[in-house]
């Protein structure tokens, strides 16, 4: 199977850039998937660095963030929110209190968490000075069922779910704020990103919700016939295009970031079992009204822009986040398996 790029390609030409060492930024989110990744890629790199997590309790590893100053508190607490956006210069907003699957059963909340507190935050980051915003969008859900496949920055933008939406609105408040009050911004347009920190919950990660199952000997459940077709990004790629959008200098600011690729789920279960080296039962749930059936971004504009493409192949992630998941859940869980796919994937991973 190839992946659908060339992880050995070269970006032609490398654009103007800031200097990463001299910014100072505040991580919305650290303690999350995505927070977790970037605060570690970004500790020891930028002038300064502060992160906002919900709770220091709860959630990812937070302490393993050493290299960053923690703020806990609620994404909508302005006071907590101000004092870790002050004096930084670029903010990354990774908070998102709901998924496609959940958004549509309570619009009105997914709104008020997620679209009227990122308003507060754009009024907070005004009154501090903030230069750049760089926002984790949707790729897989504001453009709706798309009409050209992989999908372009330009296609329409017409979600089926109220998440897209949101993402979509304030994409457009961004927008507002620059013209209205020149406060830079940067959007990536993610497709689904996969790989370590990762924990599956409300019917979202399904890589991570996939290998975990697998590996403690369960079925894994799919949702409809598994010809739904998704673009997975390892998360390392996420991480660098997010730096990347910090210090690009060029004139676009929405950015498609994925593989490219699209993989059904009954790919992607395969592929899983060949990484761990045995079958993988499943089960099919009924297929949900809020999953597109195919899905995958064009990435030439990022390639093109930013100099980012994606370098890691869905073996190599699979892998990468299945040796992470032993090391970092199971083992620390102290749990005791036996199952023979479990055993045959310690095997093959000792050996590399």
């Amino acid at each position: 199977m190839t992946d659908g790029f060339d992880k050995n390609a070269r970006v032609e030409s490398i654009p103007d850039r800031r200097s990463l060492s001299d910014i100072s930024c505040a991580v919305l989110g650290a303690g999350g998937f995505i927070g977790t990744n970037l605060s570690l890629a970004l500790e020891g790199r930028v002038k300064a660095l502060r992160g906002l997590v919900r709770n220091r309790r709860t959630g990812s590893p937070v302490g393993a963030l050493n290299g960053m100053e923690l703020y806990a508190g609620d994404f909508g607490d302005k006071d907590v929110v101000r004092k870790v956006i002050a004096g930084c210069d670029t903010v990354f907003h990774l908070i998102g209190s709901t998924t496609p699957a959940t958004s549509n059963r309570n619009m009105i909340a997914d709104v008020e968490d997620n679209v009227v507190k990122t308003i507060r935050l754009l009024d907070l980051c005004v009154e501090e000075g903030v230069d750049r915003i760089v926002f984790t969008s949707s790729g897989g859900t504001v453009y709706g069922i798309p009409e050209t496949i992989p999908t372009p920055e330009g296609s329409p933008t017409d979600p089926i779910t109220s998440y897209g939406i949101s993402k979509l609105a304030i994409e457009k408040y961004l927008a507002l704020y620059r013209h209205h009050y020149d406060l830079d911004y940067r959007i990536l347009r993610l497709s689904n990103p996969y790989g370590p920190h990762q924990i599956e919950r409300n019917e979202q990660g399904v890589v991570s919700a996939f290998l975990r199952r697998a590996m403690t000997g369960q079925p894994v459940e799919i949702w409809g016939d598994g010809s739904v077709a998704r673009d997975f990004i390892y998360i390392d790629d996420v991480v660098e295009a997010l730096i990347l959008s910090a210090i690009h200098l060029g004139s676009s600011r929405t950015f498609n970031i994925g593989s490219g690729r699209a993989l059904s789920i009954t790919r992607l279960t395969s592929e899983i079992g060949r990484v761990l080296g045995c079958d993988i039962e499943h089960t099919h749930l009924d297929a949900r009204p809020v999953d597109v059936a195919r899905s995958a971004l064009d990435v030439c504009l990022a390639k093109r822009e930013l100099g980012w493409q994606p370098t890691t192949t869905l073996k190599d992630g699979l892998k990468m986040t299945a040796a992470w998941m032993e090391r970092a859940v199971f083992r620390a869980n102290r749990l005791r398996r036996s199952d023979p796919c479990l055993l045959g994937y310690q095997e093959q991973e000792s050996e590399e």
